[in-house]
């Protein structure tokens, strides 16, 4: 009996993919969403590669800037949702 529980990812890996994926459903560049959020490029690089955490503020930019509920870059669940 294999008693190997895989572990949940966590946030900041959730929140990377998540970035990830609504950037190219959108057909959107880090640069892109960058410039639509305020932020840096390299801020969003950093953050998509775990770099980087991220504050609340800056979370909710990001979120808005892609049209989505700030909760759903969070959602662990998100890439196997249909959009």
């Amino acid at each position: 009996m294999n008693t190997f529980i895989k572990p949940r990812p966590e946030i900041r890996e959730i929140l990377a993919l998540n970035l990830k994926f609504l950037r190219a459903e959108r057909g959107l560049s880090q640069d892109a969403l960058a410039l639509v959020a305020g932020l840096d490029r390299t801020f969003i690089a950093h953050v998509e590669r775990l770099k980087r955490n991220i504050s609340l503020d800056n979370l909710e930019k990001i979120a808005v800037a892609l049209d989505v509920p700030t909760a759903t870059l969070l959602d662990e669940n998100l890439r196997n949702q249909k959009l």
